[in-house]
């Protein structure tokens, strides 16, 4: 069927994903079980530097003529590094797939990082991490995770630290590499007009001949969550806080009732209960939000706000009053209603993108979960009662456990 993944695994082992989607445009991915997480301390950052230096050349292409190969064509390249994997992209016209899958297994499998690429690059990084120590938004994140997971590889920073960044050489990369990146935890996944008979030739022709790298890696299961109060000064005209706690990890069947727990909290919808009971009706904040991240064995949801300094007590007091609202009232009927409707119209938006769709899939084959489609998906959140929710909150939002950081503006 035309709205179905069709699956396949090639003989080295990696896992080939397909939805054949009528249209010009097709999407692919490349994404590999490894990120910070699976990082010894003295490598944190390599993932992500591993992200940046995989286009600096291969066995068949110069720098430039990876960038230009699909820019050529009028298509869009692009990666990105998460805490659990490391993924490559593309969008492009259809009757460009020889030309997509070709460069994929070409910057995936033979890439060189050449020395003085990787000298260069290390400049572009380190601006990367000034930038977002620039930014007090992303800082507090990034603090925000290293408390809450202290002393476990998730606390640690995807961009790594300056001082780490400067010490990588091409042979901690190969390290790294060989030490990480397994077939069998490769999914290549795409979304466009070709058969699957077709695409399955193809991705043998490009990524059949590899050979299998099987690792034998057990990643280290977070646990001993401790909630914390951190309040350090920054020289900011705002105040940055978040607050929040450990929560349902990606594959938990809690997972859909905090979803919707933390939409109705603070969640992209203008009209979530800390847009109207915060910002709209005392008109503190700036910036607030609420975000619930789901890794492989643990969660994290939290609320983020940047308010003025002479306003932070009283929009801390203010987050805790509807936490506790959540924790202690159920949704009435017709909000619950308009929490499922305003769900699945965000989800249906976001898939309208098939680059999101496709990245949704993959993660969840990655994850060991079926992939989930919209009727998937409606069914799950139509499932969903004013206890989960209930239940959900008074989980997540306990006082007692959970964690505050500060930034104290000017």
């Amino acid at each position: 069927m035309e709205n179905k993944y069709t699956e396949a695994v090639l003989p080295n082992g990696i896992r080939l994903i397909h939805r054949r989607k009528q249209g010009e445009i097709a999407h692919l991915v490349l994404m590999v079980e490894t990120g910070t997480r699976d990082e010894l301390p003295h490598e944190n950052g390599l993932a992500h530097f591993v992200e940046h230096t995989i286009f600096k050349g291969t066995q068949n292409r110069k720098a430039y003529h990876i960038l230009s190969c699909l820019d050529n064509v009028g298509g869009d390249l692009n990666a990105f590094t998460t805490k659990e994997e490391t993924c490559i992209q593309a969008s492009f016209l259809k009757q460009h797939y020889k030309r997509a899958l070709d460069l994929f297994a070409d910057i995936a499998f033979r890439s060189i990082f050449p020395e003085n690429e990787l000298e260069k690059e290390k400049e572009v990084v380190l601006d990367e991490i000034n930038s977002y120590l620039d930014s007090p938004s992303d800082e507090i994140y990034d603090l925000f995770e290293e408390v809450v997971f202290k002393g476990h590889p998730l606390s640690r920073n995807i961009l790594g630290t300056s001082e780490l960044v400067k010490s990588f050489h091409r042979q901690d990369i190969l390290d790294f590499m060989a030490h990480n990146y397994s077939t069998d935890q490769m999914v290549l996944a795409t979304v466009g007009d070709i058969s699957f008979k077709e695409l399955e030739k193809l991705a043998m022709s490009c990524f059949g001949n590899q050979p299998a790298h099987i690792i034998n890696r057990k990643r280290e299961t977070f646990k001993g969550y401790k909630a914390e109060k951190r309040i350090e000064r920054r020289n900011n005209h705002l105040s940055h806080c978040i607050i929040g706690n450990v929560a349902p990890e990606f594959c938990s069947p809690l997972k859909m009732p905090i979803v919707m727990l933390n939409n109705v909290l603070g969640g992209p919808a203008m009209s979530s209960r800390l847009g109207l009971n915060i910002r709209e009706k005392y008109g503190f904040a700036y910036t607030i939000e609420s975000q619930y991240t789901a890794y492989s064995d643990v969660g994290l949801i939290n609320v983020y706000m940047a308010v003025d300094p002479d306003s932070l007590e009283k929009s801390i007091e203010l987050v805790h009053k509807e936490l506790n609202k959540l924790c202690t009232q159920k949704l009435g009927t017709l909000q619950l209603h308009h929490a499922k409707q305003q769900l699945i119209g965000q989800v249906a938006l976001s898939y309208e993108s098939g680059m999101n769709e496709l990245l949704s899939a993959t993660r969840s084959l990655m994850m060991g979960e079926e992939i989930e489609y919209m009727d998937d998906i409606i069914r799950k959140v139509e499932a969903v009662t004013t206890d989960d929710i209930l239940e959900v909150a008074n989980r997540v939002f306990d006082k007692g456990r959970l964690s505050q950081i500060v930034f104290n503006g000017n």
